[in-house]
């Protein structure tokens, strides 16, 4: 039995999915799928510095990535973490989850942008950085195009 024979056979089912789509469009079931994929995705934070440790970290709780010569440092909801390494690497990772770079020095989340005002974004946690004006058009072209939900 492939999906859609799955999808028809529990009307329950069947039944959330119309209404979404009646409701909704498309799209919008496309990115709620995104968005479920991106919560169950973790992301490893790895620290060699002292004793070494390793935190799995949900990518959607991943606010923005901010590095300083190569220590990284990773704002969550939960709190902030530190790593050695490469803004290109990292971007390289969570590019395809929405991260845009915002500054030579930044990413960011799209999904925990709030605001743009002018140069500045405001963040979902009140924090306000500042967009270059290399980055700036992509961003806000992103931000403007997303739905929030």
């Amino acid at each position: 039995m492939n999906w859609l024979e799955k999808i028809s056979a529990d009307e329950h089912l069947y039944n959330n999915l119309s209404l979404f789509l009646d409701q909704y469009e498309v799209s919008d079931l496309e990115k709620a799928l995104q968005l479920y994929r991106t919560a169950h995705q973790t992301y490893i934070c790895k620290t060699k510095q002292g004793k070494q440790s390793v935190t799995k970290i949900n990518i959607y709780d991943i606010i923005y990535l901010e590095i300083k010569k190569h220590d990284i440092s990773v704002h969550t909801t939960q709190g902030t973490y530190h790593k050695y390494g490469s803004l290109a690497n990292e971007l390289k990772f969570l590019s395809s989850y929405g991260f845009f770079k915002c500054t030579k020095n930044c990413i960011v989340s799209l999904n925990h942008i709030q605001s743009i005002h002018g140069d500045d974004i405001n963040l979902i946690d009140g924090t306000q950085i500042h967009m270059s004006r290399k980055y700036a058009a992509t961003i806000i072209i992103a931000f403007s195009q997303s739905k929030p939900f």
